[in-house]
């Protein structure tokens, strides 16, 4: 198991657009291993590989465990393209790149992607709820795009300071622990 450190907005890397998967190997299949126990070990139901500085089109998604307690079923996504939207609904996310911060967004409740597994077999999924939106929002981060850019300018300024300040204090507190100094407040 590795879990691998998750940006944090306003990182560039995370607007930057991920390429395309052509090749499957064992070290991307390692990657995936990695990708999902960041997200599981973050509590996520979906993580982009963006969002731990890796620019390629995949994402994990696992919804399961938010119906009717079933176990762990991790789904990859490589390459995944939207195909059709409908049906539209203002539900509340969050982002793991964006910590502690929920917002309502309006997004569609269907949805119909293409993409590929890890064995690079093809599929086509029709979504709907809570998969729908995850999808949404993942492949939003494949294109350089968060959901707060869905706020008014003013929401997303001050989401963006608020995380700008976190990135520092987390940053001094890794510092001290480096330097053996103890936090006093």
């Amino acid at each position: 198991m590795a879990v691998v450190e998750i940006l944090i907005h306003p990182d560039p890397i995370l607007r930057k657009r991920s390429k395309e998967i052509k090749v499957i190997d064992k070290e991307f299949k390692k990657f995936l291993v990695d990708l999902t126990d960041t997200m599981y070990e973050k509590d996520g139901v979906g993580l982009a590989a963006p969002q731990i500085g890796v620019l390629k089109r995949v994402v994990v998604i696992d919804v399961s465990e938010h119906q009717n307690g079933s176990p762990r079923e991790p789904q990859y996504f490589i390459n995944p393209v939207i195909l059709e939207k409908k049906d539209y609904e203002v539900n509340e996310e969050g982002c793991l790149s964006i910590p502690d911060i929920h917002e309502d967004i309006k997004r569609a409740s269907y949805v119909k992607v293409r993409y590929f597994d890890e064995n690079l077999d093809q599929y086509e999924l029709e979504a709907e709820g809570l998969l729908a939106i995850a999808l949404q929002h993942e492949i939003d981060h494949l294109n350089g795009k968060l959901f707060i850019d869905y706020l008014s300018p003013l929401k997303y300024n001050r989401i963006t300071k608020k995380m700008k300040k976190y990135k520092s204090n987390k940053w001094e507190f890794k510092l001290s622990i480096f330097l053996n100094i103890i936090p006093t407040s």
